[in-house]
């Protein structure tokens, strides 16, 4: 990814070395099992669900047409305030992580810079579609910590690996993260450490746009078996979302030889059935609540090929 020279995000809260004070564990959901990694997850979510959607399919839709008509989307939800949301939600990637952070070095200082250009293309693409559809969009700030952080969803450990919190509508990533995505997970390249960042972005943009706010409305409604159905479409969209971008910085020619095949490969080592088959020899389908390696990388691909929100219509698919 050609990125150097490149502009900075305003919005990194470097927070790597100071103290969070006492440690407790992140609310809003345990990962596949213990001593897991994780990326961007949804709540607590664990089975699955009839294909179909339902309700929530027919609202995301209206969600996505108000959107591209110029119409505000939240005006829809409860007269336009948007719907509720549960501070102790935290989305995050489950991946089966098992170290915590590291010292800031020299690279990591260069993986910072590298992290606030990704942050600053999602801003300006995310800026533009927002604008070409009638809206505004808010832009997240994304949090660098080490070892342990506090959120508005509670506290975390660099265990938890990257996640967003929509209560304070911001990213949090601990950079020791990415060495493990390197050598564990076999996912090298800038291109795929950017679609991290991507995916998370895409759940802020779930989060404007009333996705979040709903999903965890409903899923207290819900069995564990259609809330984790539920979980992995929101993170399918996520993954889409993140291809949309995938799709404008292309366009940029920000894009080298090989950088879609490392988001892709990215994609496919985080699958659920990839990390459980990785971590304890076998798959438990029931467990999932991210999506198989398959829907990971197809939906990510979707998005990549359209540069279309509407492409990612995760809910009203019959199947994923």
């Amino acid at each position: 990814m050609r990125w150097r020279g490149r502009r900075k995000s305003a919005n990194i809260d470097d927070q790597r070395g100071r103290s969070s004070g006492g440690f407790g564990r992140m609310s809003g959901g345990s990962g596949l099992g213990r001593g897991r990694m994780r990326l961007p997850r949804i709540g607590r979510s664990r089975t699955a669900r009839r294909a179909g959607g339902g309700g929530i399919g027919m609202l995301i839709v209206v969600l996505i047409i108000a959107w591209f008509l110029g119409i505000n989307p939240l005006t829809l939800l409860q007269g336009g305030g948007g719907l509720p949301l549960n501070p102790q939600d935290g989305f995050t990637e489950n991946a089966g992580r098992t170290s915590g952070g590291q010292v800031s070095t020299a690279s990591d200082d260069d993986m910072k810079n590298f992290i606030s250009v990704v942050l600053a293309e999602t801003e300006d693409v995310w800026n533009a579609l927002f604008q070409k559809a009638g809206g505004r969009y808010q832009e997240p700030t994304l949090v660098l910590f080490s070892g342990q952080v506090q959120s508005a969803c509670g506290f975390a450990s660099a265990a938890s690996g990257p996640f967003y919190c929509p209560g304070d509508k911001r990213v949090y990533i601990d950079l020791s993260f990415y060495d493990e995505l390197r050598r564990k997970f076999e996912a090298p390249g800038d291109f795929a450490q950017a679609y991290v960042v991507a995916h998370e972005v895409g759940h802020h943009v779930q989060n404007l746009i009333g996705v979040l706010p709903e999903y965890n409305r409903l899923r207290r409604q819900m069995s564990k078996a259609e809330a984790n159905q539920m979980s992995i479409r929101v993170e399918l969209q996520a993954d889409c979302f993140a291809g949309v971008w995938g799709y404008h910085v292309r366009d940029r020619g920000l894009l080298e030889a090989g950088d879609l095949e490392e988001a892709l490969n990215a994609a496919t080592q985080i699958g659920d059935d990839a990390i459980q088959k990785r971590l304890q020899g076998f798959v438990v389908p029931e467990s999932f609540n991210h999506g198989t390696s398959e829907q990971r990388k197809r939906w990510f691909r979707r998005g990549f090929d359209s540069g279309d929100m509407g492409a990612c219509d995760t809910f009203s698919a019959r199947t994923l």
